[in-house]
């Protein structure tokens, strides 16, 4: 069994190329829990690209897997990025490149 979230056409796709599969519908909870696991998987394959093609890809499939969750959760992105902007002033952002070595 498999039990991995996928994108809405994705059973049709299959059923097209191959020829069967089984699915089902998750819960509110399950759907979360399956999305939070999508953003570690998407991560390591943004962390696998071989080149920058299949990066922007896999950034354009986190962010899909991340607004997918702000949408599930009611949270207005511009609520993270007011956030986002807050942390910027108190902790800086990464554009000095500083490699951490000690603390």
């Amino acid at each position: 069994m498999i039990d991995k979230l996928v994108r809405d056409k994705i059973p049709e796709i299959i059923k097209r190329k191959w020829e069967n599969c089984e699915f089902y519908i998750a819960s509110k909870e399950e759907y979360l829990s399956f999305l939070f696991k999508k953003v570690v998987e998407e991560a390591e394959e943004i962390l696998n690209s071989s080149n920058d093609k299949e990066l922007k890809t896999e950034i354009a499939d986190l962010y899909e897997v991340i607004d997918a969750i702000l949408k599930e959760k009611n949270i207005d992105i511009n609520e993270i990025n007011k956030v986002k902007q807050e942390k910027y002033k108190l902790r800086g952002w990464f554009d000095k490149k500083i490699i951490l070595t000690k603390y």
